[in-house]
């Protein structure tokens, strides 16, 4: 169904249209006329189905903007959904002129009261930080129309249930209250029943992962050390089409000037990025005239992207339901695909939370060495220079390379050729990739909560994976221009 068939404004319409939408979701297709009538509904659907635009589109729709108060709120589990949700509703709520803030713990309270402050009409947050502000009272919510729980089981396996009722008392009896959740126990359908009116059900069969197409991958690494790892990666494995998952804009910033840097075919997508850029970025990829596409998750919804056969998360997930939806970029139309995973050691508990979901092991990966990485570039020329030799093209330049062969020894001149196709290592132009906050430890207990399987350490298995990995490159991978680019250091401002 087309969202304009969903009774939204122009003004949504357009917004939709500029993000890369065309067709609506199921979830968006079935929980829009609903909300948009001011049912209250029980969504039950995992990250990546689109349900932040199913509950989003009719929030904007409905906002009043000559009414300064809190009209929609919004408690998200974590502060890394919490900001995905808020940049999403601010990018489709932006030709509105909506003003959406988010607040989450961990960030200065004191700089959220001033943006608090511009009277947002849509406030994202998580349910500590929500409370600290009603405590406070920098926070009024009696003139709220929706109230929106997103992911709510992971919200109560956090142990966040006093919070959250706590904050619904503070909204009018009369509000719609949109619920969201990848499963359903007794504790949900709980507040189904005690703080919603006769809630329509919208149930969306989770999402398959065609593990058996994709191989899937981790390598240990310090955050530090992950980028060098990366480009020698690349240079071993051959991607054709790539992938590579940032968690912030600074990130996938960095990380896309960093492999342009090192002589890679690279452009990043984040939510600040203009449409026209934007569209031109991902035409160039779809017709494999750009190798590699950072990207925030937020970035890659609703992309559609054929033949990407790597996926690269620079970044863990906080959630595994990301993950499926990272991986599930690759591994398409019957096609193979790989994905491979940096962690470092404080994340260890994220990686095993992913296989859970999936159900599947990832493999352990040694980090290629430089000569590894070398052999890869060098096996890729040769594989070029094949292919140019095929070039029918090349029959007037005989008579120069005859000259050349009497002038030079053939070994000498194939070398030559060779290392004007490798250059030196990628590791001799230094990158300086800005440290992420590191997510938090994932724990049992119900403060501060995270899911987990406590400290213990995995034992590492099928080292055999390494074999997989020696490849060709194509003779676009890197750019031919033989120049040495100097040092390169990155420098960009917080998101």
């Amino acid at each position: 169904m087309k969202f304009g068939e969903l009774g939204l404004s122009k003004n949504l319409l357009r917004a939709i249209q500029k993000s890369g939408y065309e067709e609506a979701t199921p979830i968006q297709e079935q929980t829009i006329p609903l909300v948009l009538a001011g049912q209250d509904v029980i969504g039950q659907a995992q990250t990546g189905t689109g349900k932040t635009a199913a509950f989003g589109l009719p929030l904007l729709e409905h906002v009043d903007l000559d009414n300064p108060a809190i009209q929609a709120i919004i408690i998200s589990p974590t502060r890394e959904l919490a900001i995905q949700t808020q940049e999403e509703l601010f990018r489709l709520g932006r030709d509105k002129h909506v003003k959406v803030q988010v607040v989450y713990g961990g960030a200065d309270i004191r700089r959220q009261i001033k943006a608090l402050k511009q009277h947002p009409q849509i406030l994202v947050g998580t349910p500590g930080r929500l409370r600290d502000h009603l405590n406070r009272q920098t926070v009024q919510l009696d003139h709220v129309q929706t109230l929106v729980l997103d992911e709510a089981d992971e919200m109560l396996n956090m142990g966040f249930l006093d919070d959250i009722e706590a904050i619904i008392k503070e909204t009018p009896a009369t509000r719609q209250t949109l619920l969201f959740s990848a499963t359903m126990p007794p504790a949900i359908k709980k507040i189904g029943v005690q703080f919603m009116q006769d809630p329509q059900t919208v149930k969306i069969a989770a999402k398959e992962l065609t593990t058996d197409l994709v191989d899937q991958y981790y390598i240990r690494a310090k955050d530090y050390e992950k980028f060098d790892i990366m480009t020698r990666l690349i240079d071993v494995q051959d991607p054709d089409l790539t992938i590579v998952f940032g968690r912030t804009k600074r990130r996938v910033d960095e990380l896309s000037r960093g492999l342009l840097a090192r002589g890679y075919n690279a452009a990043g997508i984040h939510g600040d990025l203009t449409q026209e850029r934007r569209t031109k970025i991902m035409k160039r990829f779809k017709a494999g005239e750009l190798d590699i596409l950072v990207a925030t998750d937020v970035a890659a919804r609703g992309l559609d992207i054929s033949g990407v056969t790597h996926v690269y998360n620079y970044d863990i997930p906080s959630d595994p339901d990301s993950y499926v939806h990272r991986i599930g970029r690759t591994g398409r139309a019957g096609h193979h695909g790989v994905s491979l995973t940096f962690v470092t050691p404080n994340e260890m508990d994220y990686l095993h939370e992913i296989e859970k979901l999936t159900k599947v092991r990832m493999l352990p990966l040694k980090p290629p060495t430089e000569e590894e990485a070398f052999r890869g570039q060098v096996a890729s020329a040769v594989n070029d220079i094949q292919t140019l030799i095929q070039d029918p093209t090349t029959e007037k330049y005989q008579e120069a390379a005859a000259q050349l062969l009497e002038d030079h020894p053939a070994v000498e001149l194939v070398a030559a050729l060779l290392n004007d196709l490798t250059k030196d290592s990628a590791e001799q132009v230094p990158v300086k990739i800005t440290p992420e906050r590191p997510l938090p430890r994932r724990k049992n207990d119900r403060k501060g909560g995270f899911r987990g399987h406590g400290k213990g350490n995995r034992r590492n298995f099928h080292r055999e994976s390494q074999r997989h990995f020696n490849g060709r490159r194509n003779n676009h991978r890197r750019h031919r221009d033989g120049n040495q680019k100097p040092a390169f250091r990155l420098h960009h401002k917080e998101d």
